[in-house]
């Protein structure tokens, strides 16, 4: 979601930006409570050279700096370079995971039909469990983004939920 939105399709993914970005913000300040573990993983920056600061700083210079500004990574929050769309590729996140001792991952941001889809093939051939909040994810093709949510529920087992669902349980207790 860190992006100057200067790419193909990045039109498409702003126009639903603005509910994505409250629905994620909302999840990220219950995470924030809960402890539980925030992970940026950001394809920007092609020389991983810099630092989530300068990532960040770059997305805000772009086209919609109005989605980026609300996600601002914080201090507590893990930040990857990734190699290509999942984030597990040219990263060290398998292995945070397994020191973390987390056994589903919450996937949310764009886009789909690449990033989202890519990120939990991996997840599902290292064996965790997939929950996607399909109000938490943006795609180019909106089709494409539906397609890939089946896939993902039907041949990797992901949950598909809404998150406000998911966040009322959590908090109800």
């Amino acid at each position: 979601m860190l992006s100057p939105y200067d790419f193909p399709g990045a039109d498409a993914l702003a126009a639903n930006g603005p509910s994505v970005v409250e629905k994620i913000s909302r999840c990220r300040e219950f995470a924030g409570r809960a402890k539980v573990p925030v992970v940026f993983a950001n394809d920007i920056d092609d020389q991983f050279s810099g630092s989530r600061a300068a990532i960040f700083d770059e997305a805000m210079r772009g086209e919609h700096p109005e989605l980026v500004r609300p996600l601002k990574p914080g201090d507590g929050d893990c930040f990857l370079h990734k190699g290509q769309h999942s984030a597990f590729y040219g990263t060290p996140l398998a292995h945070l995971l397994h020191e973390w001792e987390v056994d589903e991952l919450i996937l949310t941001g764009q886009v789909t039909e690449q990033c989202i889809l890519y990120t939990a093939l991996d997840a599902h051939v290292r064996h965790y469990d997939i929950r996607i909040f399909t109000d938490c994810v943006l795609s180019i093709d909106p089709e494409l983004g539906d397609a890939a949510l089946r896939m993902m529920e039907m041949n990797m087992g992901a949950k598909m939920e809404m998150s406000g669902a998911w966040l009322d349980r959590r908090t109800a207790n």
